[in-house]
């Protein structure tokens, strides 16, 4: 189940995604989350699945990898269609004892709202698949670079959003060697109920948060030997320029955001 856990990684490449300004990816990645939260109905839903679905071949990410990542929230996303299919008022599907509190209404909403987090974890998965932690950390300083003026410490917070992300794979990878080291000591994790579970897994969580914060030492001793002092005076290596293809993306996702809202208002 750890190694199903992808977010934070990043696939290089040299596509048309790959080659897109982060912060227009980061933009059309916002504009796909209210466009998806607008849709209402069969079509809507269609014609999302079929961005994303063209965004991920354009890209060149293995589909495989795209629904790996979403394995550890499959409970997620069955708790969440299971209570919108029994709590959903409506029309019930049948006068049966079992199907009696099941409604119509309550099956369209559970399909479509799974159907939702699905595609809404895929496309923000694809964000940072495409993109490095670097140049995210760029774009969102860039993008909150108007927030300065009001002394609020952008560069500081996308460096810090940017190093948890990164971190993620290093800490699942090290949870999986303790867990492995574990087992190989006679440890039992998957014996017994929820509670018993959880009480095995102390052994780990110590250790785990002993290597966290050692890393983080290490960062912090070599961020400060390299004279690293926030965002202030810092410039550059690669500076950020908006392309032609950049305004395109973000002009047609615009136009999917709008055609959305046009469909919902028209019941589709």
């Amino acid at each position: 189940m750890l190694k199903d856990i992808t977010l934070g990684q990043y696939f290089p490449g040299d596509t048309p995604v790959h080659r897109l300004d982060p912060r227009a990816k980061i933009l059309c990645v916002v504009l796909y989350i209210v466009a998806l939260f607008c849709a209402k109905w069969v079509i809507s839903y269609a014609l999302m699945a079929l961005v994303l679905c063209v965004c991920v071949l354009f890209s060149r990410v293995p589909f495989r990898a795209m629904s790996r990542g979403l394995r550890p929230v499959y409970i997620i996303v069955l708790f969440t269609a299971v209570m919108n299919l029994f709590f959903t008022a409506g029309t019930p599907v049948s006068d049966l004892p079992v199907l009696r509190h099941i409604t119509v209404e309550g099956a369209y909403t559970a399909g479509f709202m799974a159907l939702r987090v699905i595609l809404l974890i895929m496309g923000t998965f694809l964000l940072t698949y495409t993109t490095s932690p670097i140049a995210l950390t760029d774009a969102l300083d860039s993008l909150l670079s108007p927030l300065k003026k009001l002394r609020f410490p952008v560069h500081e917070l996308t460096l810090m959003m940017s190093l948890a992300l990164r971190f993620i794979p290093t800490l699942i990878e090290e949870t999986d060697k303790i867990i492995s080291a574990q087992k190989a000591r006679g440890a039992d994790f998957e014996s017994g109920g929820l509670i018993r579970r959880a009480k095995a897994l102390l052994p780990v969580l110590v250790p785990l948060f002993v290597s966290a914060f050692r890393r983080a030492d290490e960062l912090a001793t070599a961020m400060e030997c390299r004279c690293y002092h926030g965002g202030e005076g810092r410039t550059a290596l690669h500076v950020l320029r908006f392309a032609a293809a950049d305004g395109v993306a973000i002009a047609a996702f615009a136009v999917l955001t709008a055609a959305m809202i046009v469909l919902r208002n028209l019941g589709w």
